[in-house]
This record gives structure tokens, C-alpha cells and sequence, in this order.
């Protein structure tokens, strides 16, 4: 793969109803209802709804025979109004039902963590090697039998793997490790394509968008080690609503993209299913705009390793590199130092002028107008290498593009710890461009921090989080960033950019600033109104930094994906609410009006509840 250069992986054509995926065919966009699949009439008007936002496909959950065969009859009603969307089933924990699913989906998922393995209950199993060789017949054996239904329906298989859902099989010989969950999905492509079942689609998705992108990169190194080349589904699950599930969406997709990996996605939101749609578009289509680029030269560093990366060992400069945190640089060159309390910018760049009244944040002055503060850093450019020489702060910031790393830079980086680069790129692929750059100094032995500018046009907050979020995604999970300086040159207020910054940090996990929500989008399966008890959640706890709280409509992925949750909100029945501390079941069925005060009391109880009013 190459790492500076964009070209989307090759990948086979799987042909669902009358539109392909894969190959040379578009970045496919899906979705999935949130209503009764028994419920005919509104389940048809939510997928004309998604359809008219833009999806090819939209997927349905098929909990029992009845949900399977009721498919029909919503095929039957959306043809009749002239909507071809290929229908997707999503099953879990019952194989019976995928074989009936077959006949009315033109795709059915199945889930490698459920389809024939027990439910999860975090067992610690042990087998022999004997008795997992006939565990893992007992798969041959049922899925050759719905392969053989597809193959006679001409319906794809989605081979489906979730973070949450892993088999305590797999979990107990692999552990809770992108490996464990690459070799679930492999166990089924390889029975698939040893029954010359070619029809596939693979999904592997998590909540946390580390174990997310580096599990898919593992899958596809596997995959070209065992001549596979099946197209992949993106997603992030229970990534969120608003500001929170657009970027971490944005981040750990748009990373996977931006290689070139991915032929269809969906964007998981605790929303409306059809406002999933343009977030998902937007995505694409700013990622495939790089296609073409002019080339650019990067050479990777032997140390970097693709499917495992580590940050980038670099010396530290005040609170910017080392073992600290990324830091957010923040423009106010308008001359308007306005800051939100909760999203204070850690460096605030004024240009030329200091102003006369200061915030917390430490201020970095252009290096011409430098008064020699020692709360002030100066700021230069390529072109001032000799006075930034001369100049005797203890830090200094230095703006370069990759192109401008000339032998008289390096010299000079070697020789001036106390400078901070920060990567400018105004290229088609700027995450070439700064990933390039970043490959360079560690070629050349040179730990200087390294933060990248990221410079874009927007009036609308949704575009400026979706791009940017996408192109900080692969320099942060590849472990380069020490820090981040959005600048908009459009209407979005300096709360919103501070606020992107910092959110962009957390959805990588590498900066902890809030309260962080793991809530599903939704699906017929789920027990609540997802929407509201998520304002209701938020309401009571969005001032308890730190804390992670998984609000999940039911079980299926809701205790393995809350394992990574410090709380967790779980739909157990109609009308019913259990509460999780981590993987622990805490208080079952609990009546939903008292499931979120509940949910406080539990908080209380371990002693992570403060009031608003603290410190």
C-alpha cells in the first residue's frame, strides 16, 4: 500500500439486487430502519425516506420467521411504488431466520459472533484443539447449508463481525484483540470460498475508532495473504448523535478511505435513519476528490509499522510532544479572544498583536513582532530560518510544508529541539503531503513535536466537522499528532472550531476533554425512544469528564461495545431497562421513567458523580 498516494483497493463485484458493489462501482451509501419490520406500511414510508435521501441499500432487522417473511410483503409495496432498493436482513443469534431471509433480501447479514456460537456471556472457555476443529465443522456445516440458499436466491451474504457481539469461542483463543476479531470473519470466507460462494460482503466494526481501523487494516493484509478480495462495508458503530457520532464517524471511516479501503458505508447515528445519509455522502465524495493527485514522493520509515502503530517518540516542549496529550492550537487573529471555559485552546495564535486582556491559553506571536514575553512563543516560517536561529525563546513554532524540507531544515531541526513543526498542505491529498513529512523526520532521526494545520472554507459546521475530522483521522491513529490548528476562513464561530478540535482529539482517543456517549443508532430491535433518553441521559451526566456511558436499544451488541463503557443503559424489554457497571449487569428490568435516575444513583454509588457546580 502506499501511504502518500491515494488509489482505491481492488476488490471483487458482489452483486446485490440490481445494484453492484465493488470493483470499479461507486462508494455505495446504506442505511437501516428503525421501525417494526412486521409493521409493513412504516416500515415502507421510513425506506422511501432513506432512499429519497440517497442510499442504494437499506437494511431491516429480522429478530424471529415472522420479520423474515414479512420482508416480502415490503419488497412487494416498494416495487409497487417503483423504489428498487435492494433490501438488506439483519440476523442475529438465529440461523433459521437468515435461511428464510434469503428468499425475500437481496443481502442478509449474519453475525460470526452469533450465528451458531452461543450468545456471548464473557465466558472463559477451553478447548482442546480437537474440540475446536468440530466447533468449527458445526459452523461448515450450517452456513454451507444457507450458502446453498443464497447460491439457489441469488441473495448476497454480509459476513458481519461487531466489536461487541465476539463469541466467547473466539474470545477465549484470541482474546479481545483485532486478531480474535479478524479470524471470526476469516472462518467464514474461507468456508465461503471453499464452497465457491463468492457473493460476499465483509463489515468489521467497533465504537472505538482505534480497535475499528486498525482490526480493518489486519483484515485486508490478511485477506491479500490468502488471495481474497471481497469488498469491505465501513462503519463505526454506536458512534453517537450530533457533533460527537458526525466526527467520530468522519474520523474512523475517513481514515479507512483515505487508503483506499472501503466500497460501501454507513454512518451509524442515534438519529433519524435518513439524516445518516448526507453526513455519509459528504465523506465520500471529500475523499474521493483526491483521486488523480499529482504524486507525491514519501518514503516510509522502516519503524513505522501500518497494521500496529505506535506514536511517534519525540522530545517534549513545554506540554507539545513526549508523553503529553495533543494540544489545540486556535487562530484569533480577528483580534476576538473568546474562549469557551469547557474547550480552551491550549495555544492561541494572534498574529502580529498581542491582546491586552489574556486567557489561560498560552499566545504565539509572529516571529517578527516577538517582545521576548516568555508566555508568548514566536511563530516563523520556511523562509526565516536565520533569525529563528538568533531567537532565544524556549519555544517556537515553525510552519513548513513537506516540499520545503530542504537538507537546511533538517540541519536545523536537529539542532533546535526547542522547535515545534507544524505541517501546511495545500495539496489535493494533504494527509499525503503530512504523513510524508512526518515519515521524513522519523527517517532522519528528528523528535521535534509535530502538529498539522488544517486550513478550510465553511460555512456550514456539518461540512467543516466531516472534513476535518476526516483528514486528522490516519495522522492520529498512525500516531503522528502532538496537536491540531484548524483555521476556517468562513462564518463558523471560534466556539465551534475550538469545539471541533477537542472533539476530533477524543473521537482518535487521545484526548479526553468530556463525557463521552457510546449510543447505537437504533433498529427495530430497540426498547426505547433512543433520542429522547439520550437528551435525558445527556441532561443529567454531559459534566462528568472522563466518564464513558454506553446507551444501548438491546443486547445484542449492547455489553460487549459498553465493555470499553465505564456505565452502560441497555434495553432488556419492552418498556425495560438494565443497568451495567463495565460488563457487569448491575440491576436488571428496570422500568424505563426510572431507568435514568437509576442510572445516576449506580454513578453516585462508585463515586464518579459530581455536581455541576464543582470544580
Amino acid at each position: 500500500m502506499d501511504l502518500f498516494n491515494y488509489s482505491r483497493r481492488g476488490s471483487s463485484e458482489v452483486q446485490i439486487g440490481a445494484i453492484p458493489l465493488g470493483k470499479n462501482n461507486p462508494i455505495r451509501i446504506q442505511s437501516m430502519t428503525n421501525t417494526s419490520t412486521q409493521d409493513t406500511d412504516t416500515s415502507v414510508a421510513q425506506i422511501k425516506r432513506i432512499v429519497d435521501a440517497g442510499a442504494d441499500y437499506v437494511r431491516l432487522t429480522t429478530q424471529g420467521i415472522k420479520e423474515a417473511t414479512n420482508l416480502k410483503e415490503i419488497n412487494i409495496a416498494l416495487r409497487r411504488s417503483n423504489y428498487m432498493v435492494p433490501l438488506v436482513a439483519d440476523v442475529h443469534f438465529n440461523p433459521k431466520v437468515a435461511d428464510v431471509a434469503a428468499e425475500f433480501a437481496e443481502k442478509v447479514r449474519i453475525n460470526p459472533g452469533n450465528y451458531v456460537d452461543p450468545a456471548r456471556q464473557f465466558k472463559s472457555l477451553s478447548y482442546t484443539d480437537e474440540e475446536y476443529n468440530s466447533e468449527l465443522e458445526k459452523i461448515r456445516t450450517r452456513l454451507t447449508s444457507f450458502i446453498n440458499i443464497c447460491k439457489e436466491n441469488h441473495t448476497a451474504i454480509r459476513i458481519g463481525v461487531n466489536h461487541g457481539s465476539l463469541s466467547d469461542r473466539i474470545m477465549s483463543h484470541y482474546g479481545d484483540t483485532p486478531a480474535g476479531m479478524v479470524e471470526s470473519c476469516m472462518e467464514f470466507l474461507r468456508i465461503c470460498r471453499d464452497e465457491n460462494f463468492l457473493n460476499v460482503v465483509i463489515s468489521i466494526k467497533a465504537s472505538n475508532t482505534v480497535i475499528m481501523v486498525q482490526t480493518i487494516r489486519l483484515l485486508v493484509a490478511t485477506l491479500e495473504k490468502e488471495n481474497m478480495f471481497f469488498p469491505l462495508h465501513l462503519g463505526v458503530t454506536e458512534a453517537g448523535e450530533g457533533e460527537d457520532g458526525r466526527i467520530k464517524s468522519a474520523l474512523g471511516i475517513g481514515a479507512l478511505l483515505a487508503d483506499g479501503l472501503g466500497d460501501t458505508i454507513r454512518v451509524s447515528l442515534s438519529e433519524a435513519p435518513e439524516k445518516e445519509i448526507p453526513v455519509a455522502q459528504k465523506l465520500v465524495d471529500y475523499i474521493i476528490q483526491r483521486k488523480d493527485h499529482p504524486y507525491i514522493p514519501g518514503v516510509q520509515a522502516t519503524e513505522f509499522n501500518y497494521l500496529t502503530p505506535k506514536r511517534r517518540k519525540t522530545t517534549a516542549v513545554k506540554n507539545i510532544g513526549g508523553d503529553n496529550v495533543p494540544v489545540v492550537l486556535a487562530d484569533r487573529m480577528d483580534g476576538k479572544i473568546d474562549v469557551d471555559k469547557d474547550f480552551t485552546p491550549d495555544y492561541i495564535y494572534v498574529g502580529q498583536n498581542l491582546p491586552i486582556e489574556k486567557e489561560k491559553a498560552e499566545y504565539i506571536v509572529d516571529a517578527s513582532h516577538w517582545n521576548g514575553e516568555d508566555h508568548t512563543w514566536p511563530a516563523f516560517n520556511f523562509e526565516q530560518l536565520d533569525l529563528m536561529q538568533s531567537n532565544y525563546a524556549k519555544l517556537k513554532f515553525l510552519f513548513i510544508p513537506y516540499m520545503a524540507m530542504t537538507d537546511q531544515v533538517i540541519d536545523l531541526l536537529k539542532k533546535h529541539p526547542e522547535v515545534v513543526i507544524i505541517s501546511q498542505s495545500n495539496h489535493p491529498n494533504r494527509l499525503g503531503e503530512h504523513r510524508a513529512l512526518a515519515h521524513q523526520l522519523m527517517n532522519e532521526g528528528i523528535e521535534n513535536p509535530l502538529l498539522f494545520f488544517q486550513h478550510y472554507q465553511e460555512d456550514d459546521i456539518e461540512n467543516f466537522q466531516i472534513k476535518s475530522a476526516a483528514d486528522m483521522g490516519a495522522l492520529i491513529l498512525d500516531g503522528f499528532c502532538d496537536g491540531l490548528y484548524l483555521f476556517n476562513q468562513g462564518t463558523l464561530s471560534h466556539a465551534q472550531i475550538d469545539s471541533t478540535s477537542f472533539s476530533i482529539l477524543q473521537a482518535g482517543r487521545v484526548r479526553t476533554v468530556k463525557t463521552e456517549y457510546i449510543s447505537c443508532p437504533g433498529c427495530g430491535r430497540t426498547m426505547f425512544n433512543l433520542e429522547k433518553t439520550i437528551a435525558r441521559v445527556k441532561a443529567s451526566t454531559n459534566h462528568l469528564k472522563g466518564l464513558k456511558i454506553g446507551i444501548m436499544g438491546c443486547i445484542v451488541n449492547g455489553p460487549g461495545e459498553m465493555a470499553d463503557s465505564d456505565y452502560g443503559y441497555v434495553g432488556a424489554g419492552r418498556g425495560k431497562v438494565s443497568l451495567y457497571k463495565k460488563k457487569e449487569c448491575i440491576e436488571k428490568n428496570i422500568p424505563e421513567e426510572e431507568a435514568v435516575d437509576r442510572l445516576i444513583e449506580l454513578i453516585k454509588s462508585q463515586g464518579d458523580y459530581k455536581e455541576t457546580d464543582e470544580d
